[in-house]
């Protein structure tokens, strides 16, 4: 996307060679880290084939204090091309100079670039979503369509910014996955098992999805009764579904055969989900017969 968007600026505009001390950094910019040996490669390609595509700016004339003029660029995208060429000492490098952009469109150039090349990490998108949010009143389908994501994920990575701060540095330094997010936020409103369940990845390397079965079984055993804690068989029912849902579910048994389930959701994006699923139909009588059969055989573990 980035690069099609390169090629249509190429056609229509110039291409000039600026100073590189001229270039100010994207103050919207929602990357914060980067990765150093990834630059000194990027910047030994450019010593051997130069930079190939153009830094986009755009211009602007300040005044100086002797009344004058004094003219610089700030930097919209290729962030890494031009960090690059600093740490090569290079004078000059090519840009396409765009008209000055409303903060609003700069912030979402910066923002589009960086995730359709995959370079921020998960607690840098929530920034910048909500930044997006806050600032400039996109809503969540809104920011979902400009950046070529799924409104249910960008729903979740914002959720990042609930956890603790301890946590959310994890997430930045990439000690814990944003999969594993999910499961420390469905004990959010039991911060003592939150932080013990925290530990225990960081410590022991679980998985996403056994801290995900750690997550359910605390909230479903803190939520219960004891006197309506669940069967083997029913609690196999209810894995099977938390599996496949992706969320907390509780099947509540009733005098008389009757009962009800009780499936968790965290925003309207996660409900579509859920109820995606749930319309989903076994291809056969027989397909539907395997399935139950196959809940009812697998193993199941405390």
């Amino acid at each position: 996307m980035i690069d099609c968007m390169i090629d249509e600026l190429k056609t229509k505009e110039s291409v000039f060679w600026i100073p590189v001390e001229k270039i100010k950094p994207n103050p919207y910019q929602p990357r914060k880290e980067f990765d150093e040996p990834a630059l000194k490669g990027l910047a030994e390609s450019i010593r051997q084939y130069g930079i190939l595509q153009p830094i986009v700016v755009t211009r602007f004339e300040r005044e100086t204090e002797g009344g004058g003029t004094t003219v610089e660029y700030e930097l919209v995208a290729g962030e890494r091309r031009h960090r690059a060429a600093e740490m090569l000492g290079l004078r000059e490098v090519p840009v396409i100079i765009r008209k000055e952009e409303p903060a609003k469109v700069r912030l979402e150039l910066a923002l589009v670039e960086n995730i359709q090349r995959q370079d921020l990490n998960p607690l840098e998108r929530a920034q910048a979503y909500k930044k997006l949010s806050d600032e400039f009143g996109m809503d969540q389908k809104e920011i979902a369509v400009r950046i070529g994501k799924s409104r249910e994920s960008v729903a979740n990575t914002v959720r990042i910014l609930a956890l603790p701060e301890k946590m959310q540095e994890a997430v930045r330094k990439g000690d814990i996955t944003e999969g594993h997010t999910r499961p420390l936020l469905m004990l959010s409103q039991r911060p003592e098992e939150q932080k013990e369940l925290f530990e225990d990845i960081l410590e022991h390397k679980i998985s996403v999805r056994e801290a995900e079965r750690i997550s359910r079984r605390i909230a479903r055993e803190r939520a219960r009764k004891v006197d309506d804690l669940p069967t083997v068989e029913t609690r196999a029912f209810e894995e099977k579904l938390q599996e496949m849902l992706g969320t907390r579910v509780e099947i509540h048994k009733m005098p008389g055969g009757r009962g009800k389930i009780s499936i968790e959701f965290y925003s309207d994006e996660e409900l579509y989900g859920i109820t995606s699923k749930l319309m989903k139909k076994p291809e056969s009588e027989e397909e539907e017969r395997q399935e139950k059969q196959a809940v009812l055989e697998e193993p199941f573990t405390l």
